[in-house]
């Protein structure tokens, strides 16, 4: 039935129409009333479908609830200085001037009101531990950046969605200590991967020093850091940048060789 991702999507609409946040249990607990109402009359040619589009709305409702309810997390209001954190590395990124690391908290100490979860924070070059270290370290923390100007990149919103819940710099040294707990099984997972990918990005910029060998480690790894500032601003420019995306690796990975291409057209033609 063509209507029933209309019906899905008028349910997210009324999600964010909503004047306030929803109670999570009651779009669930509706949705599975409206599925049960809608298989017991499934042999009515009129309330049938009018009880499928209802389920099928309040199925989006549900949806967009339960993944609020999930990302849900404390947000830093203010400027906080001296904050000691401990927690596990679990991203590494490389950028021109400096590195930054994800941070999933698992100790916070100083004049806080929230109990952030996960922080981004910038590093001196070089200095990033790999992904998986527990870490103790002094920062200063800033709340996640709103947009610059009216209708402008909202910096926070992106960042609430990867539930990270304040951005800011360390404050001397990073140290290396023995977890209190072993890491969960997302972490040991982001390790090993992170380990691969970084293992190839050494590799290709080894061969490839320089803006060749970074855009060639973006294309196949995804790590876009370690390009020149004015070569990333000449791909925005030109509108190039989506090929350093998650695309751009698609493009390269499915890309046929010539020959393939033209014997396929000429198989085409004949």
């Amino acid at each position: 039935m063509p209507w029933l991702p209309i019906a899905f999507g008028f349910g997210i609409i009324l999600y964010f129409t909503a004047g306030r946040e929803p109670i999570p249990w009651i779009a669930p607990s509706l949705t599975a009333v409206l599925a049960v109402a809608a298989i017991l009359w499934r042999a009515r040619p009129v309330i049938f479908p009018l009880l499928l589009a209802l389920t099928t709305a309040a199925a989006g409702f549900a949806v967009v609830t339960l993944k609020a309810t999930r990302i849900a997390h404390p947000i830093l209001q203010r400027n906080a200085w001296n904050i000691q954190i401990t927690g596990f590395v679990e991203m590494r990124e490389e950028r021109e001037r400096t590195d930054r690391i994800t941070v999933r908290v698992y100790g916070i100490e100083g004049k806080l009101d929230e109990a952030l979860e996960r922080v981004r924070l910038s590093v001196r070059k070089t200095t990033a531990p790999p992904v998986g270290a527990f870490i103790a370290v002094k920062t200063r923390l800033n709340p996640p950046l709103r947009p610059l100007r009216p209708g402008g990149y909202d910096f926070s919103r992106d960042l609430y969605f990867q539930r990270i819940g304040a951005t800011g710099f360390v404050l001397g040294e990073i140290k290396i200590v023995d977890p209190p707990a072993q890491p969960g099984f997302w972490l040991r997972y982001a390790t090993v991967v992170e380990n691969i990918r970084d293992t190839i990005d050494a590799r290709i910029r080894a061969v490839l020093p320089g803006d060749a060998g970074s855009i060639a480690s973006a294309l196949l790894t995804g790590k876009r850091d370690a390009i020149s500032a004015p070569v990333n601003d000449a791909m925005y420019i030109s509108s190039l940048a989506h090929v350093l995306s998650i695309s751009g690796y698609h493009m390269t990975a499915s890309r046929r060789k010539p020959r393939e291409g033209a014997e396929a057209l000429n198989c085409d033609r004949s």
